[in-house]
């Protein structure tokens, strides 16, 4: 593919005229990509990186199933959905089909927005409030991520589910005591940029039982972790078993495989609520002939290829070559997902499992330059998470983690070869790395120099209240 500028000059113009607050992955040092094939992406060079990072190619980028799809229906029309037409109602049908039979209804929308650009979903998302200057209001509430590894609650607690459902109960009680109701509780159904977080099984239960017998209902996000990624269910808060089934489920990102779709679905009783409000909804673009036709692509090709069996076959062997790592790597804290979502917890010390935010953009960097493209998110900016197009083989797994394995085998003798030239007793919670390793990492931070050092995430000394967590509304 020709390209218009050299990198150089994309990075320059990127810089003039796209928003300051628009951020680009590794900000040191952009990749720029040029196209892309199923679990691959290549640069403006030819380079071939494995992709382990774009939950957002859902069934592999470019699928040429959805790629004719679209053109073909393109071709035909391409309207608002006041007109009748099929496309959008063949796929909401297909798509409560995958869903709890009293979940039948659909609000589809343009953008598989993750943290919203609304003040009013900015205020119930303390992955942004906490993250700008703004100061949570008053009727939100947040309640502390049931995070077994790194919370409250751990591993080696009698009944962490409950403990966990008690401080949403205990949320409530204080929010009726000051006089407010509860309007909802929303939660994703594992947490991604939260740092890979599977909620302890009857968690939901608990939290959704609270929250009615309070009045509220139960929104469940599923816009990182739905369409068979956890590979035994369609949708991830199905995990928590057949009794539990939220009152609303919003949905997107992987739903168009790029193409920007979501969705709102929830039972009859709340639509029917809502319209009795007067409110009408309309959204020019939601559920369009082609973005209908690009969905129902998209659900026939996770079907006819198996790709939630693939999630599941790759992801249990992705996941022990990782648990093999664990007991070789001490850099290594945690190994936690299901299916084709899989967080690392990367950690100075085991014992007392403190982040290894440094060591985390490091490894991200240079498996980079060995052409394997990862994130790191969490709290602590220290978590590793792998979410690849569902196409991703056991062939790639074994190179990723083979790539990752002598990363952390250089890294590791660094740091035990020098740390005590690094100790600052002024500093206590710094890496303990390599004058050259510390040099070498801080050169390559992902943080853009340009940003607000009072906006940065990744910073050692994070607040542990600063968890991304469950919310609730009032």
């Amino acid at each position: 593919m020709c390209e218009l500028y050299s990198k150089q000059d994309t990075l320059a113009l990127r810089r003039k005229h796209i928003g300051p607050s628009c951020k680009v992955f590794f900000a040191a040092d952009p990749v720029k990509i040029v196209r892309a094939q199923r679990q691959y992406m290549f640069d403006e060079r030819g380079d071939q990186y494995l992709d382990c990072i774009n939950n957002v190619a859902h069934v592999g980028h470019c699928h040429p199933e959805v790629v004719k799809a679209a053109l073909e229906q393109m071709e035909a029309l391409n309207t608002n959905s006041r007109f009748l037409h099929d496309n959008i109602v063949e796929y909401a049908r297909r798509l409560s089909a995958t869903l709890p039979e009293k979940l039948s209804v659909c609000y589809f929308t343009n953008s598989g927005a993750y943290h919203g650009h609304l003040s009013s979903l900015i205020e119930i998302s303390p992955y942004k409030f906490r993250k700008g200057k703004d100061v949570k209001k008053e009727f939100v509430h947040v309640a502390p991520a049931p995070d077994t590894y790194r919370g409250k609650y751990r591993e080696d607690h009698a009944d962490p589910a409950n403990a966990y459902a008690d401080e949403v109960k205990e949320i409530i009680e204080k929010a009726h005591n000051s006089g407010r109701k509860i309007a909802a509780f929303i939660a994703e159904s594992m947490q991604s940029c939260g740092g890979q977080i599977i909620p302890p099984a009857g968690y939901f239960q608990k939290v959704a039982e609270y929250v009615h017998r309070a009045g509220g209902v139960f929104i469940a996000d599923e816009v990182q972790v739905g369409f068979g990624r956890v590979g035994k269910h369609f949708w991830s808060f199905q995990m928590q078993g057949e009794d539990f089934v939220p009152d609303i489920v919003t949905m997107g990102k992987p739903m168009g495989n790029g193409h920007p779709m979501a969705c709102v679905v929830t039972t009859k009783e709340i639509a029917e609520a809502f319209s009795s409000s007067g409110m009408e909804y309309f959204n020019t673009y939601g559920g369009n002939p082609v973005s209908s036709a690009i969905g129902l692509a998209v659900l026939n090709v996770i079907e006819n290829e198996d790709l939630q069996g693939n999630a599941t076959r790759v992801g249990d062997y992705l996941t022990e070559l990782l648990n093999k790592q664990k007991a070789k790597h001490t850099l290594i804290g945690d190994i936690r997902g299901i299916g084709l979502f899989i967080g690392i917890d990367l950690v100075k010390d085991r014992q007392e499992r403190t982040p290894a935010t440094d060591e985390a953009q490091h490894v991200i960097y240079k498996m980079k330059e060995k052409r394997v493209l990862l994130s790191a998110d969490g709290p602590h900016r220290n978590v590793l998470k792998i979410k690849p197009p569902m196409c991703f083989t056991e062939e790639d797994a074994k190179f990723m983690v083979d790539q990752l394995d002598e990363i952390l085998t250089v890294l590791e003798e660094a740091i035990g070869a020098k740390s005590e030239s690094v100790i600052s007793e002024n500093t206590p919670c710094r890496a303990k790395m390599p004058n050259e390793a510390h040099s070498e990492l801080l050169g390559e931070g992902a943080s853009d120099p340009r940003e607000n050092p009072g906006q940065k995430r990744n910073g050692l000394c994070t607040d542990k209240h600063s968890l991304l967590s469950k919310r609730l509304k009032t």
